[in-house]
């Protein structure tokens, strides 16, 4: 979904969670998260609070994911 979106837009958890669990999508913000947090360490995305680049270990509150486009 990210990819979908494009280099210069993130993507929130949530809308990852509704499409793929749209009953429950609740229940699996976790896993989306520590999903995204995999991601992130293999370079793949880059986890973002207030437009800013954040370290998987200082995060405390909402997260967006951005695509990561290698040149």
């Amino acid at each position: 979904m990210a990819t979908e979106r494009g280099a210069d837009k993130s993507i929130c958890p949530s809308d990852i969670a509704r499409v793929l669990f749209p009953a429950d999508w609740r229940k699996h913000m976790d896993d989306v998260r520590t999903e995204a947090f995999e991601l992130e360490r293999q370079g793949k995305v880059l986890i973002t609070q207030k437009g800013q680049p954040v370290e998987i270990e200082n995060i405390k509150g909402p997260i967006r994911i951005k695509i990561v486009v290698r040149c």
